[in-house]
């Protein structure tokens, strides 16, 4: 906890003088009490639990001067609020190794269905935005809050050949950021060659920026949920580099079994395996979590555990309110118990 003015602490180096002036007032009292003639008297009417309750009220008083110091002092504190601008995009693999049925009914109907599960659960405030990737990527829905809207995009998914997990990073980037110049041909061997690539002829250069501390870009963040098997495209530890750079966390949601299985498709049959180690990757450089979904259920789980970390943020905020609040408190409870058990304020 820091303080924005730490000056008004040294208040607090009344307190003790306090307690020392009540120590005072109640051994005066005590002398004043040996006038009676009798101390019998005094005794019977200042029973053992009437003793300790005279010092109850003064107590919480002495509290709630603290509490009112320490407010004066307007302490800052890092606690979790909710999110006032949040974009989430989900990119999604529709590939052909999503056909399997190791998660029932297959891997892209129990994607489906969790997904619309996350986004009805998410605040009507967060945007949302679709990628849907398979041998490219492509937006299937551009940010937004109309929750219709994002449920048609999903609805919408055509199974096609390969998986370019690379390229789904770049383009859920390019759609956050659609003035950064963030663009496919920026990655590969022609990127690094002299000259303009002819697949950026006619488009802006890239724009410069400052490279931020991975995962400290707390307004937006990607959810990719895929088999994590590339088998083209863009290097997706290559494009999570470029994320963690703009401070941008990328989860992974591995779908499927370890293990794996055998599906056919368009005359065509092939071994999908659930590649961990690079979802583990992506997310470890980007500051994020990888979450593993064995089953439709699993899958479910990890979308709200997403959705209740990625709709609140921590942040310093000053909390002198809380401890206003709480001066308050005691201060009214010591009045309230000394009216009571005694019919005075103190």
């Amino acid at each position: 906890m820091t303080f924005l003015w730490p000056q008004f602490l040294w208040l607090l180096a009344a307190i003790p003088l306090l307690v020392l002036l009540y120590v005072w007032l109640m051994r005066r009292k005590k002398k004043l009490a040996l006038r009676y003639a009798s101390l019998s008297i005094v005794r019977e009417a200042m029973g053992a639990g009437q003793t300790v309750r005279r010092h109850i009220p003064p107590f919480l008083f002495m509290l709630a001067l603290v509490a009112m110091l320490i407010a004066a002092a307007r302490p800052m504190a890092v606690v979790v609020l909710p999110s006032n601008q949040q974009t989430i995009i989900l990119a999604m693999d529709v590939s052909g190794s999503m056909r399997a049925a190791d998660v029932l009914p297959n891997r892209l109907v129990a994607a489906q269905e969790a997904a619309k599960s996350f986004i009805k659960e998410l605040p009507r405030t967060v945007k949302v935005g679709i990628v849907a990737f398979a041998g490219s990527a492509q937006v299937a829905q551009l940010p937004t809050t109309n929750r219709e809207d994002l449920v048609t995009a999903i609805d919408s998914f055509q199974l096609q050949r390969a998986t370019a997990t690379g390229n789904a990073i770049v383009v859920s980037l390019a759609t956050l950021f659609p003035d950064a110049g963030i663009d496919i041909s920026d990655f590969g061997p022609q990127s690094r060659e002299r000259g303009v690539s002819i697949d950026r002829v006619g488009k802006p250069p890239p724009k410069e920026f400052t490279p931020v501390p991975p995962g400290s870009y707390t307004s937006a963040a990607i959810i990719m949920l895929t088999d994590g098997q590339r088998t083209t495209g863009v290097d997706p530890l290559d494009a999570a580099k470029v994320a963690a750079e703009r401070g941008v966390r990328v989860y992974t949601v591995g779908i499927g079994t370890v293990d794996g299985e055998t599906i056919g498709f368009e005359g065509w049959s092939m071994r999908v395996r659930l590649d961990e180690e690079t979802l583990k990757a992506i997310a470890n450089k980007t500051q994020a979590e990888y979450f593993y979904a064995g089953t439709a259920n699993d899958l479910k789980k990890v979308y709200n555990t997403l959705s209740s970390r990625l709709t609140v943020e921590k942040k310093e905020t000053e909390i002198s309110a809380l401890f206003a609040m709480g001066a308050a408190a005691l201060a009214l409870l010591s009045a309230g118990l000394s009216l009571l058990w005694f019919n005075r304020i103190l």
